[in-house]
């Protein structure tokens, strides 16, 4: 492997994007630590020292790579961008306009690309003006009464929105030009930069505490044995046969090959694990503007906002659940594929075309979806559960979710790179 990144290197066009890829990185990570005009950084730092591993926002500060407890430039990090991708996708269903750029191929997709940019610019408004009105109140830390504001003014706030929007606006750009000229997907990775940054941090506040190098140790044993059942789940397809029937067009005869459909058993990736955990903010959001001493208030932080409560562990159970079926029936359309199919020539060998082939396909995704709605349940709970058996209080950003954007965004970029090798006849990362 090591031999194989050495002649990675040693090409200069791959070496060309390997570079760019990891300097655009390297400034997606710097701009993470520029302060927003306007915010007091000393006071920032001294809040995100008391305030610990317990923040309002931790979805968003994960995806930013901390940068939105540091109210930086880059404050909103990729979230927007992965908000508004997911809305255009799910519009598909309701809107037929956005259904007809779909199949339109390439100038459709560029449309639809497009309405992403401006939805996350419009995003990026909102939210920066929630998170600069959260640290105003007190909200964003809500154990430090210091001031990470320096004026009130409504030019300041201003000029803070402005600031980091336009730093969402570079960050999307950024990973534009990463999937352009660099090598992987550039939201991907730079979603990857953003998770892998917060690893040594959550590690080293479970080895500082009682017993924290056997609980460091248990932690880490932990991880490795979910990258592994990541690695192995990830790789693993059910293959569906296809054979096209021989046709004579002209005097060519077309078809008569043999393929099949790839059936991932996590076909919705993390996004499930995303809704979910969106959701289950919701109600710690609204319960940090309502008294404290209310009964209802102190129902929430006890069981919807502490991720070690047994009802905060069951409602995320069955919402994953639910979103892997909800996103799946989105994504994979039995129908359309097996239309398509019929228009081509091609059947499932045993299957009649059409309606049967239909119903074939939604029972195999199905069963499917239910074996990887609970694995993806499970990876998303099980460092949760280590901790909780551990004694320890502190809080893994998405827990084993995490683990499994960053494995699969490390898959991903080593196929690609491995197929560049493999065109200059070079021996890949894979063997």
């Amino acid at each position: 492997m090591l031999s194989a990144f050495g002649r990675a290197f040693r090409t200069p066009d791959l070496r060309r994007k390997l570079l760019f890829t990891i300097a655009m990185m390297a400034i997606f990570r710097l701009g993470s630590f520029i302060p927003t005009p306007g915010v007091d950084y000393a006071n920032v730092q001294q809040c995100i020292a008391s305030e610990g591993d317990n923040s309002l926002l931790g979805l968003i500060n994960v995806f930013s790579g901390g940068a939105l407890l540091q109210l930086s430039i880059f404050a909103l990090g990729i979230m927007p961008y992965i908000t508004a991708s997911i809305i255009v996708q799910l519009l598909r269903v309701v809107i037929p306009r956005f259904e007809a750029l779909q199949k339109e191929g390439q100038s459709g997709q560029t449309k639809l690309t497009q309405y992403t940019r401006y939805l996350t610019i419009a995003l990026a408004i909102l939210q920066s003006t929630t998170v600069i009105t959260t640290a105003r109140q007190g909200v964003l830390f809500q154990n430090c009464d210091l001031n990470v504001i320096v004026d009130d003014g409504i030019l300041t706030s201003i000029l803070m929105v402005i600031t980091m929007t336009a730093g969402t606006g570079l960050v999307m750009w950024i990973g534009e030009l990463i999937t352009e000229r660099g090598v992987g997907n550039g939201m991907s990775l730079l979603i990857f930069t953003s998770i892998a940054a917060s690893f040594p941090t959550s590690l080293w506040s479970i080895a500082g505490g009682a017993n924290g190098a056997v609980n460091f140790t248990v932690m880490l044993l932990v991880i490795i044995v979910v990258i592994g059942l990541v690695v192995f789940v990830e790789q693993s397809q059910r293959r569906i046969p296809v054979q096209y029937a021989k046709r004579m067009v002209g005097r060519r005869m077309y078809g008569g090959t043999s393929t099949y459909i790839p059936i991932k058993i996590n076909m919705s990736g993390v996004i499930p694990v995303i809704f979910a955990a969106s959701i289950l903010a919701i109600p710690g959001l609204i319960a940090q503007f309502g008294d404290q001493s209310a009964d209802w208030v102190i129902w929430i932080s006890n069981n919807l906002v502490q991720q070690s409560s047994p009802l905060y562990i069951a409602v995320y159970t069955l919402m994953i659940i639910f979103f892997c079926f909800f996103y799946t029936s989105i994504t994979f359309n039995p129908d359309e594929v097996a239309d398509n199919m019929k228009k081509y020539g091609g059947f499932i060998p045993g299957i009649r075309a059409g309606r049967p082939t239909a119903e074939y396909l939604d029972f195999v995704i199905t069963r499917i979806t239910s074996a990887g709605s609970v694995y993806l349940a499970l990876i998303a709970l099980i460092p949760t559960l280590v901790l909780v058996f551990l004694g320890v209080s502190t809080n893994l950003p998405f827990g084993g979710a995490s683990i499994l954007i960053v494995v699969g965004v490390g898959l991903d970029t080593v196929k690609q790179i491995d197929s560049q090798l493999q065109q200059r006849h070079y021996e890949g990362f894979l063997r």
